[in-house]
Formats: C-alpha cells, sequence, structure tokens
C-alpha cells in the first residue's frame, strides 16, 4: 500500500558552496513563512535554503492524496517564490521515477546545472538531510522548530553527529512560546483549555475591554450549539475556490501517478497553496460566513461539508497565512459591527485558545505522550475508515467526505469518526494514524493532542474533563445523517440498534469504575444504573458481535 521508493543522491554542488556555506536554512513543508526567523540575516552570497519533497514522508503514516498534494503544492509555490527574490534554494522535487535535485540562482551560476537524477541513497528527510550536510558542509543549520518531535529529533540528531551547530530560530507565527506553556502549566495536574484561553486573552487584549472581557463574558458556547432542524442549513456562501495553477497541476498529476495505491482523491483539488490565496480565503470567510460561524458551527448536513466553517485550517498549519492576521481580522469585523460578538469569540476561541493550547500540550508532554492509552483500548481500526464503504450513514458521510477532500470539520472528527473509534475501543496510535494521513491540514502538534487528548481520551484527562461520549441521538439531534439509515438511534439492542447507542452504554459499562469518579460523568453513570442487570447483558453481548465483525473484516 506504499508507493515506490528510489532515493537520491545529494543536491549538485557548485563553486560558491563547496567549504563556503555559511549558513544552511531548512525549510520544511509546515513552514511556508516567507517572514520567518529562520530568515534573519540571510545573505544569498553565503548562505543557502534547503527544501526537500521525500516519499518517505508520505508513507510514514499512509497519507491521502489530498494532504500529499497541499504540502507538495504549497511547497513547490513557496520554492518559487523564495527563487524570485533570488535566494538560493537546494530544492529536492520528487518525480513519476524517482526525485531530482536542482539549484535556484546562485551569484556566478544565473542558470541552475542539470538536476541529479535518482541513483541511491536514503528515503527519509533526515537521510537526505545527512547527504547534504556532508557535501556542503556549513557552519551552521538554522531552522525553525518542526511540527513532528520525530522530525525534530531526527534532525538535529544528523546536525549533532556531524558536528554542525544547529541554531533553533523562534516561531513567531505562534503567540505563545512552548516554554510560555510549560510555565503556564508548572504545578497543574490537569491542563484545562479555560484557564489558559483567558491568561491569553488578557495577554494580548483580544476581545477585550480593559481588564474584562468584551461583553462581560469569556465565552458564548451556549450560543454556539445550536442545530439546522428539519429545514436544514438553508442557502449557505460557497467559499471561494482555487482552481489549480500549472504549479499545482503538475504536483495532482505526480500525486495521481506515484501514489496511486494511497486512500482519497485529488479529483476536487481546491485549496489554498499561496499567501494570496489564503489571504483571499480569509477575506472570504470574514465577510461571508464568520457572521452566522459561532450559531452553527457543531451542525453537520450531509452534501454541506464546509457550512459556515472556514478552510482556513490547512493554510495556517502550513504557515501561508499568519495566525495574528486571522485573529485581528476577526476582532475587527466584531468591532466594525459586521460580525456578533458570539461568532467572533467562537472562532477566536479556537485559534488563540484551542490551536495554542494543544501545541503547548504538544511540546509539553511529548515524546511519552503518543504512546499513552489510559483506557487500555486494543481494538484495530475497521478498514472502512480508508475507503468509506459503510452501512452506518453518519460514518460513510463523513469519511466519503475526508477521502474526497481531506477535511472534516471539528464535530464531524469529534462526534462521528472519533466518537465511533473511542466507544469501539479502537488502539488510539492507529486513530492518530488515520487522522494524520488523511486531513490536509494535519501536522502532528495539532492532530496528536486533539485525537489522543480530546476525542480518544487516551491521556487519562490531561486535556479534557471527561470523555466526549453520546449515543446516536447526539449525531440525529445535529445533523439529517440518520434519515434512511437503517439504524435507530434510540434502541441499543436488537437488529436495528444504532451501533454508536450500543457502544456507549457498552463503554459506560466498561469503564464504569473509573467514569463514576468524574463529576461531570456522574449523570451518566446513573442513567447506566437505571438499565436493568438483563439489559446490560443484552447491551454487552450485541457490542461484542459487533467488535467481533468489525474485527474479523480487519483481517487480511
Amino acid at each position: 500500500m506504499k508507493a515506490s521508493r528510489r532515493a537520491t543522491t545529494a543536491p549538485p554542488n557548485d563553486a560558491s558552496a563547496t567549504g563556503s556555506c555559511r549558513r544552511l536554512v531548512l525549510v520544511l513543508g509546515d513552514q511556508l513563512d516567507g517572514d520567518s526567523a529562520a530568515f534573519d540575516g540571510f545573505d544569498p552570497a553565503r548562505d543557502r535554503i534547503w527544501m526537500a519533497e521525500v516519499a518517505g514522508e508520505a508513507t510514514h503514516v499512509w497519507n491521502s492524496k489530498a494532504r500529499i498534494a497541499v504540502f507538495l503544492a504549497s511547497m513547490r509555490h513557496f520554492r518559487d517564490r523564495l527563487r524570485a527574490r533570488g535566494w538560493p534554494v537546494a530544492y529536492r522535487e520528487l518525480q513519476p521515477g524517482g526525485a531530482a535535485w536542482t539549484l535556484g540562482p546562485l551569484p556566478g551560476q544565473p542558470t541552475p546545472p542539470t538536476p541529479t537524477r535518482d541513483e541511491g541513497g536514503e528515503e527519509t528527510l533526515a537521510g537526505q538531510f545527512r547527504s547534504t550536510l556532508e557535501h556542503l558542509r556549513p557552519a551552521e543549520v538554522h531552522a525553525v522548530d518542526p511540527g513532528e518531535w520525530r522530525l525534530r529529533h531526527a534532525l538535529q540528531e544528523v546536525a549533532s553527529g556531524l558536528g554542525i551547530a544547529w541554531i533553533p530560530c523562534p516561531d513567531r507565527h505562534f503567540v505563545c512560546t512552548p516554554e510560555e506553556f510549560a510555565r503556564h502549566a508548572r504545578g497543574r495536574k490537569q491542563l484545562r483549555l479555560e484557564f489558559f484561553y483567558r491568561e491569553q486573552r488578557q495577554r494580548t487584549g483580544l476581545l477585550m475591554d480593559g481588564d474584562q472581557p468584551l461583553g462581560g463574558q469569556w465565552n458564548y458556547d451556549a450560543e454556539n450549539r445550536e442545530s439546522f432542524g428539519r429545514d436544514g442549513p438553508g442557502f449557505v456562501p460557497a467559499p471561494k475556490t482555487f482552481p489549480p495553477d500549472a504549479v499545482t497541476l503538475g504536483v495532482l498529476d505526480l500525486v495521481r501517478e506515484r501514489f496511486a495505491s494511497h486512500p482519497g482523491s485529488v479529483d476536487r483539488f481546491d485549496w489554498p497553496v499561496t499567501p494570496d490565496d489564503a489571504q483571499a480565503a480569509l477575506d472570504d470567510f470574514v465577510e461571508q460566513r464568520l457572521p452566522d460561524f459561532g450559531r452553527w458551527q457543531d451542525a453537520m448536513w450531509s452534501g454541506e461539508p464546509w457550512l459556515h466553517h472556514s478552510r482556513l485550517s490547512a493554510a495556517m498549519n502550513l504557515k501561508l497565512l499568519p495566525a495574528r492576521r486571522v485573529l485581528a481580522a476577526v476582532e475587527a469585523a466584531h468591532r466594525s459591527g459586521r460580525v456578533p460578538l458570539a461568532a467572533a469569540e467562537g472562532f477566536i476561541r479556537q485559534i488563540l485558545g484551542w490551536r495554542e493550547y494543544v501545541r503547548g500540550v504538544y511540546w509539553h508532554l511529548m515524546p511519552g505522550y503518543l504512546e499513552r492509552n489510559g483506557l487500555g483500548a486494543d481494538e484495530p481500526l475497521p478498514p472502512f475508515f480508508w475507503t468509506g464503504d459503510t452501512e452506518f450513514n453518519c460514518l460513510r458521510h463523513a469519511l466519503r467526505q475526508t477521502l474526497d477532500l481531506g477535511y472534516a470539520h471539528h464535530i464531524q472528527r469529534l462526534m462521528v469518526t472519533g466518537l465511533f473509534t473511542l466507544l469501539l475501543g479502537v488502539r488510539p496510535r492507529e486513530v492518530h494514524a488515520w487522522y494524520l494521513a488523511v486531513y490536509v491540514d494535519a501536522v502532528e502538534w495539532v492532530e496528536l493532542p486533539n485525537v489522543l487528548g480530546m476525542s480518544q481520551y487516551a491521556d487519562g484527562g490531561v486535556m479534557a474533563s471527561k470523555p466526549y461520549v453520546a449515543t446516536g441521538k447526539y449525531i440525529q439531534r445535529m445533523s439529517n445523517y440518520c434519515q434512511g439509515c437503517r439504524f435507530d438511534p434510540a434502541q441499543a439492542t436488537g437488529p436495528k440498534a444504532c451501533p454508536f447507542t450500543t457502544l456507549y452504554w457498552d463503554f459506560l459499562s466498561r469503564h464504569r469504575a473509573m467514569l463514576a469518579k468524574n463529576p461531570r460523568m456522574s449523570l451518566q453513570v446513573r442513567n447506566l444504573e437505571r438499565l436493568t442487570p438483563e439489559q446490560q447483558a443484552t447491551i454487552s453481548t450485541q457490542a461484542l458481535s459487533l467488535r467481533a465483525g468489525l474485527r474479523a473484516a480487519s483481517r487480511p
């Protein structure tokens, strides 16, 4: 199920680089920020930028075609912008049969040499990086931290092993540094968003009136949880689209050919992959959908993947769009009277609160955080997660949308796909690998805490104050997914029982002792105790049968 691998030689040499490369600036696929601190003091005559497309990064987890395409298209556009500045960029480009290195403009050498084709070496990012360092021998490597602990560790180890100084550069994209978050977390047994979020509001002054929150409330969650009801969403302005240009079309052709066995599709690809496109997407969201974002942010509807959501997360996570610019635009829209406070606060809470918070959790708790499995979950991920071929209507909608577009909004991820794996008891590492693979906005620092902590409760409550569990009635209330489904969310047993409802009651039963100690779960545990022993036994039997059937489908 993985792409064929042919590795490359080191990038071609040139007189300006041999023995005289002062600084190699490392740029990864989620670091496409033209104002990055890694470029501070950059001298085109003595320094070089290093970027590499490596098939191993597409197969580390079984990346969807859309995710691969977003990263590669964005990287190639960023390379071209750097070269337009006259900056030398050593760039490794994947091709259908291998890969090739090219050089950007260099002093005394305006025309790049003929690319070196794949002939040997390693098909990993660390391996390619090692080959380059051995070849160029720069005095220093300047880099912003990668978005994965795995890569930070591997790349720093390469530089250290060769005796080359690794110069870490601050990540100006984020509001809160890992060091600041560590100070916030010091002495806390639990890390709660609400306390962190209030600190960030006070620190930045966003939506503040002096030292008090604008409007007198810190959040407007109570106003931001509505469903569409039977009438549906009505007219929602479609997001601005970004038809692929020649560079992106080349990437899409490459992905279709080289990564043909990977899940999903790029046939509907229209993501913003440049800063200009990302800014246009932000402007469109603020004017067209932000005013109703808060009220409907949790609602779902079949055939409506975008609704009032922004489509900005991928551009932000690849750093095509500065987070501070997004926050400022949303606040300005409220203060000018164009956007209700509840909508502005709900969106700012996601960026200034949740996004910064999960990054802090990630760097504070890695690498051990990846191994956590607080509920002892041990089921395999159902194979239909990679195809969308299931009779469970809500899962079919969410999964096929994910595979077609590389996108699902936060409630589809938390309360449909994530809820099912939590209730089923899927191994957290497998759930994590799937989320990291299929979504175009997935970078491990943001994806892992959301999955292990928020969605799967695998960290034992470090992030979330309770497991987010519900019966199929939640999905019925927040969407139209249950219409036409043969399962009844009101039934826990029998041939029409909704798997979500069966597994919900079974989850409460299996984890009763732990949940009974959680004040926020006491009502749900009491509801379980109202069921007769016979009812509980029947639910357990049906849940065991459901798991056995899915487990059998997972075997080769």
